[in-house]
């Protein structure tokens, strides 16, 4: 039978394993539950606690939690590696995360060493009689392992469409702005966050050229911008083209051509291994001395492993620039690749109504809560439209159906031939402009104008049961485009 206080302590384990679970970075089981007991007699004393980490993790994020608050019992905590030191949050914090590229502040980020680490508890005050139960649950997160980002939990939830910037840069790499004696100097992270907050943003992406050094000022960022998503991204910047890494924090190699990275499938290889999804950038512009490796000419590229193209880069949404036609070459090879914009910002101080303001132009993005998990799924699965002046507020909408099924932007929808299909589109705040149609499905409406505020049009059309595509955007009453849809696709090929 269990006396009084063992039953307390089990008690008090459960209670705070729940409390541990619900605030973890990661759904899972922990690799590690560490669990003891201090006593009066470890009164301004330091504890240290063994544990082993195996070889290949990426990331250690660890959970503390322990008894005895109510007769004044303190524990701080700090964490040694096989070799040195590796931060110390006393009792300011209840948990941490470290990876070679960032960490929770307080902890340094570097390599994790295999081998005995210790978390080093200290106890300024714990009465004679008193004593406090710990326990410390460990994650080991390894190579290709889903990474929730610098959240813990969703910002926001409720299925609606969030809206963000995709493409911007910091003095990590070659984002630059005026320092307060007005001397042009590399613009920091902070900046580039209070920019977007002002814009009215969800989420932004900051993707500095093959740099991963951003990532520790976005982790100390984000308890602060608790309203902002911030998803780490780089800039995979070789000779032969730009492409947008998101949602690992993981190294992965740009030198295409050489022995670390000696082609395009080697790239993409290691972006999948690190559990990111890839996009290009700027597909349109020339690659040469004016623009050294902008536009895409990688040529071992295998489209069916990107994810998207960012076809509007800053203003340049039409003419030989844009990336539209690049994205559309490879939706009429049979690709099913989401278009993105970004702004491309190298400078967080921009005036908002001056592209490449940031926001400019604004991804926005249907997704069923505003974590980076969600973002992320919800831009492979193309529930995306762009919104190209970055507006707070324009919405566009499109859906099909065909023999009782559904699809919205991005999803793929059956229909044999000879099947009817019916378009409604629901357009905000373009008062005056009119539809645009883009695809192969030779659908041909006549009333595309859009008078009033909010409304919502519909047509229809027959298929002739081959795999297509139809787009909506939506332009101006000068025919400047500005809502640029994401396709539906019809039967398309497995």
């Amino acid at each position: 039978m269990r006396t009084g206080a063992a039953l307390i302590f089990t008690i008090g384990l459960a209670l705070l394993l729940q409390v541990a679970t619900a605030r973890a970075q990661t759904p899972r089981a922990p690799d590690l539950i560490l669990t003891g007991t201090l006593t009066g007699a470890a009164h301004e004393t330091y504890t240290e606690v063994p544990f082993k980490v195996p070889a290949g993790v990426e990331r250690i994020t660890v959970e503390f939690a322990y008894t005895g608050k109510a007769e004044r019992s303190v524990i701080d905590l700090g964490l040694r590696d096989p070799e040195r030191f590796r931060g110390w949050s006393g009792g300011n914090k209840s948990g941490f995360t470290l990876a070679e590229s960032d960490a929770t502040p307080s902890y340094l980020p570097g390599p994790l060493k295999p081998g005995t680490w210790r978390l080093v508890l200290g106890a300024p005050n714990i009465r004679k009689a008193a004593r406090a139960d710990y326990m410390a649950k460990i994650w080991f997160d390894r190579k290709g392992q889903a990474f929730a980002g610098f959240s813990p939990a969703p910002l926001a939830g409720g299925a609606r469409w969030w809206r963000g910037d995709l493409h911007m840069h910091t003095g990590h790499s070659d984002g630059s702005c005026l320092s307060r004696k007005g001397v042009k100097v590399p613009c920091p992270v902070f900046k580039t966050a209070e920019a977007a907050v002002a814009r009215g943003l969800d989420f932004i992406a900051i993707t500095d050229h093959n740099a991963t050094s951003h990532f520790e000022a976005m982790r100390e960022l984000a308890p602060y911008f608790d309203d902002l998503l911030l998803i780490p991204g780089r800039e995979v910047t070789t000779f032969h083209g730009h492409a947008n890494l998101f949602g690992p924090t993981a190294f992965v190699d740009f030198q295409l051509g050489s022995a670390h990275a000696p082609s395009m499938r080697t790239v993409l290889d290691q972006a999948k291994a690190a559990g990111g999804i890839v996009s290009i950038n700027h597909p349109g512009l020339p690659s040469g001395e004016a623009c050294m490796g902008c536009g895409w000419t990688a040529k071992d590229t295998d489209f069916s492993r990107i994810a998207a193209i960012e076809v509007v880069n800053g203003g340049l949404a039409e003419g030989p620039l844009s990336g539209v036609g690049f994205w559309e070459a490879r939706l009429n090879a049979g690709h099913r690749i989401t278009a993105v914009g970004g702004s491309d910002n190298h400078d967080a101080t921009l005036p908002p109504d001056k592209a490449p303001a940031i926001g400019v132009p604004t991804t926005v993005v249907r997704a069923p809560e505003l974590s980076q998990a969600a973002i992320l799924a919800a831009i492979g699965r193309g529930h995306v439209f762009l919104d190209l002046a970055g507006t707070r507020d324009r919405l566009l909408e499109v859906r099909a159906a065909s023999g009782g099924a559904e699809a919205q932007m991005g999803d793929a929808l059956a229909a044999p031939a000879g099947a009817k299909v019916r378009i409604e589109v629901h357009a905000v705040g373009v008062d005056g402009g009119s539809l645009s149609l883009a695809g192969t499905t030779g659908a041909a409406p006549t009333d595309l104008k859009l008078a009033g505020r909010d409304v919502t049009k519909s047509f229809e059309f027959l298929t002739d049961g081959r795999a297509s595509w139809l787009r909506v955007d939506v332009r101006g009453a000068d025919g400047r485009l500005l809502l640029l849809g994401n396709p539906i696709y019809l039967n398309p090929a497995p």
